[in-house]
């Protein structure tokens, strides 16, 4: 029997102390204590962590796709920010 009120979590595993976080999936769990151990026994089943993060899907805000060049248009307008903005003096050989 499948529970209605089961909300959806994002999981992140960190491999190795040091390492980033990074999405790995997602599933349905009653609450986070819940989510986390469903993410124990799915994603780590071979001892592929150090470290879990589970987040309750509604409580991430993102940007949408189709909004993208509105959104990051206010930085295409500072190019002093990337890197290919400046020249890099003939000392500098490897960067």
């Amino acid at each position: 029997m499948i529970k209605e009120n089961l909300d959806l979590y994002e999981v992140f595993i960190r491999a190795r102390r040091g390492l980033d976080h990074k999405h790995v999936g997602s599933l349905h769990a009653e609450d986070p204590e819940q989510a986390l151990e469903y993410a124990r026994d799915i994603y780590t089943r071979r001892g592929e962590g150090v470290s879990i993060w589970v987040v309750c899907s509604r409580d991430i805000t993102a940007s949408q796709e189709d909004d993208s060049e509105a959104f990051y248009d206010p930085s295409n307008d500072k190019p002093y920010r990337l890197a290919t903005y400046y020249e890099l003096p003939d000392e500098v050989n490897n960067m």
